[in-house]
């Protein structure tokens, strides 16, 4: 009874620390008396060396005059020429302001301390002025970026080389120049209570669904976390099926690509502290469509997509397969192939469930070293690693040559996919597969199958069919799934997205209308 007591007295005293709901310290609002704000805002930022607190005279205002900013996150050069110097400059005429006097883009008056933490927590610039019971929030943002480069998981054939940053404005900016029209609207919404984050909801007001609009905001609102660090965990948090390994949201670092999704109804989230934006709703098919596809000829980009789809298959049931006909149904396999196959094998001690799972835990644990090590290292870890690998695991008998071959198909395989998170889910999927076919043979393989397809119907994004244009069926949008038929004839946007305007183009110019 004891040792309960004190796990419940421990367990409470853990929730008030980590509660996110703690109430908050008192709100004091500004003190016309210079000194006295300045020490409030040294109780608030203890232990805090990077706060700079610069106090001066200034020609146009009486009494002391303070700023306040954190260094590191302001651009110095903008409060040196756009702050200081006007404030020390020798006076030239009376009754100017300090809106007329500083040349910053943006000035806003400050009543309370608590807008002052969150002012300077986002690189502002605070002035305080002796006598005046307001202090003013400089726009003197300046914290450290990179600059805007090629993406590195959506490469780009004939498309734009621009990827997304870590900044949300410039990710915004990015959009803009590839719609520029006023019905592109942003809705800004704060999400986090110890690390604040905005996240922008981005739509073409005129063609969006309002219901699907207010769905989302409505999940976005209702979080309640100490910080969302990238779009990975606000993903997570909002969609439908979190137990589902299929992505619901689309992720892309491709400015062009996000574009083209919200000309066609759909909703773009952008994150800032984010490289890439999140697409919603997403359907199983737009995993398997790449911006690419509409920048080169239809009939090459049809049979692109089907290689894909082909792709699909062989990466979740070609290992299966193989379990299945060594293991069960080996009767379907032709006389002279099952003699080879049964030459490889005769000095291979484990079963195929065996044999099959070594070789693609080999495989994943080879691509994750390629991606976390340096570029140069990485591309000769994996192409020496499997050489090295498979050639010594066949001569030691541990693994079949067939099994190598079936394992090299597979990986080839899914390396085609355009979506990484489409990827890594059909992984997942292939070793449910290979179990199920190691019990029942294809009758297992037949039965996750359509464990396979029943799951993906009852999927949803944002409420809308995750299946679609399958399941329900939508006629229209078949012109854009296996294959991708000329633009000309696609003159609808896809009806899953539900979007308001369902026409996104005329008549175009074909030389048959001409005649």
């Amino acid at each position: 009874m004891r040792i309960r007591g004190w796990m419940k007295r421990k367990k409470a005293f853990v929730t008030e620390r980590i509660s996110p709901s703690a109430p908050l310290a008192q709100n004091r609002m500004i003190s016309n008396r210079t000194s006295e704000n300045i020490e409030e805002i040294t109780n608030i930022f203890t232990l805090t060396p990077d706060l700079v607190i610069r106090s001066f005279t200034s020609n146009y205002m009486e009494g002391q005059v303070t700023l306040v900013y954190l260094d590191g996150l302001v651009d110095k050069n903008s409060i040196n020429n756009n702050v200081l110097r006007p404030l020390m400059a020798p006076p030239e005429q009376g009754g100017i302001s300090i809106f007329g006097l500083l040349s910053v883009s943006q000035i806003s008056p400050v009543y309370d301390f608590r807008t002052v933490e969150d002012k300077i927590l986002q690189g502002s610039s605070l002035l305080f002025i002796e006598g005046q019971r307001e202090a003013y929030a400089l726009d003197t943002n300046g914290w450290p970026q990179r600059a805007i480069e090629d993406p590195q998981l959506e490469t780009s054939l004939k498309g734009a080389h621009q990827g997304f940053v870590e900044t949300a404005l410039q990710n915004i900016a990015l959009i803009r120049r590839y719609i520029p029209n006023r019905e592109l609207k942003i809705k800004e919404i704060w999400v986090g209570q110890r690390g604040v984050c905005k996240v922008s909801v981005m739509f073409v007001e005129d063609i969006v669904d309002p219901d699907l609009l207010r769905i989302l905001e409505d999940r976005i609102t209702a979080i309640t976390v100490d910080a969302v660090l990238n779009t990975g965990e606000l993903e997570e948090m909002i969609e439908d099926n979190p137990y589902s390994p299929f992505p619901q949201f689309y992720t892309t670092e491709r400015p062009d690509t996000a574009a083209s999704h919200l000309l066609q109804g759909r909703i773009g989230i952008i994150v800032d502290r984010s490289p890439s934006v999140l697409i919603a709703p997403s359907t199983f098919v737009s995993f398997f469509q790449s911006v690419d596809d509409y920048s080169t000829r239809w009939l090459v980009s049809s049979f692109i997509r089907l290689l894909r789809f082909l792709a699909m298959v062989v990466a979740t049931f070609l290992p299966a397969l193989y379990i299945a006909l060594i293991s069960f149904n080996y009767e379907l396999i032709p006389l002279d192939l099952i003699l080879t196959v049964g030459e490889s094998r005769e000095r291979v001690p484990f079963p195929p469930l065996i044999e099959a799972v070594m070789m693609e835990l080999t495989l994943e644990m080879l691509r994750e070293a390629g991606i976390r090590l340096p570029s140069p290292i990485g591309q000769t870890v994996g192409i020496v690693g499997g050489i090295v690998i498979g050639q010594a695991v066949v001569q030691a008998g541990i693994v079949s040559n067939v099994m190598v071959i079936v394992v090299a198909f597979t990986a080839i395989s899914s390396f085609i996919f355009p979506n990484y998170d489409m990827a890594a889910a059909i992984r997942l999927v292939r070793f449910a597969m290979m179990g199920l076919a190691s019990m029942f043979g294809i009758i297992g393989i037949v039965i996750g199958f359509m464990i396979l397809i029943g799951h993906l119907i009852s999927l949803e994004s944002l409420g809308a069919p995750y299946a679609s244009p399958f399941a329900p069926v939508r006629f229209q949008d078949l012109k854009d799934t296996f294959l991708r038929l000329p633009l000309w004839l696609m003159k609808n946007r896809p009806t899953s997205v539900l979007s308001t305007q369902s026409r996104r183009q005329g008549k175009n110019w074909r030389k048959e209308d001409q005649q």
